[in-house]
């Protein structure tokens, strides 16, 4: 049984962060409780087996991981702490019209872990800005598909 998960987010903008708040809010109408973190001054320490993850990030610049984020996956790459037993989602926001960085964030915090043993469940959410769509308008249904996946693995 899942009843605890924590959101990490990595953003530059803050609007990673308000779908974070919904993301938030659809767990705790689901009756889990939810907890964000912004990255910054967050280190793999935070990644422990009685909870559950999900990564909501933003991609900036060249298809690069927002500041507030760097530090987070650095620390992972260089400590490569054991991560399995833990499992996570990942809510990534960006362009396509940028389409060879499209939601790049998002695709590096997966690699890193799951290169550490972590084990995603689900696919990786990839909001599109240019759609139209606002990505808090989707993260409500994401998150309840998500967390029907979580609850069955």
């Amino acid at each position: 049984m899942v009843d605890h998960i924590k959101i990490l987010v990595s953003t530059m903008t803050g609007t990673a962060e308000l779908v974070a708040e919904e993301i938030a809010d659809t767990l705790s109408t689901k009756g889990k409780s939810a907890e964000i973190h912004l990255m910054d001054n967050l280190d793999s320490g935070i990644l422990t087996p009685d909870a559950s993850y999900i990564i909501c990030t933003s991609t900036y610049g060249q298809g690069d991981v927002p500041d507030n984020g760097q530090a987070f996956i650095d620390n992972l790459t260089t400590v490569e702490p054991n991560l399995s037993g833990i499992r996570f989602g990942v809510f990534a926001l960006g362009d396509i019209t940028y389409n060879q960085t499209f939601c790049n964030a998002g695709t590096l915090f997966d690699t890193a872990l799951q290169r550490l043993g972590a084990t995603r469940v689900g696919e990786i959410m990839r909001h599109d800005a240019s759609s139209g769509e606002l990505p808090e308008d989707q993260a409500a249904g994401w998150t309840e598909q998500w967390l029907e996946k979580l609850e069955n693995t």
